[in-house]
């Protein structure tokens, strides 16, 4: 699950970044923090989707 979890959050991560919305040295922050809330069962297709879903989701919510 970390890996989808990890590419959601770097996609928005990088969008807000460039949006003018997030420092690049805060990239690092924001996927650890998200990192840090992945389940670590592995699990199917619709669970992966999921997890795609809460990723961007936390990671449009952080604040430094």
């Amino acid at each position: 699950m970390a890996p989808a979890y990890l590419n959601a959050a770097d996609e928005v991560a990088v969008a807000r970044f460039l949006a003018g919305r997030l420092r690049f040295t805060d990239i690092p922050r924001l996927l650890a923090a998200v990192l840090e809330q992945a389940p670590t069962q592995e699990t199917g297709w619709e669970e992966l989707r999921a997890a795609d879903r809460e990723a961007r989701a936390l990671a449009a919510d952080w604040r430094p």
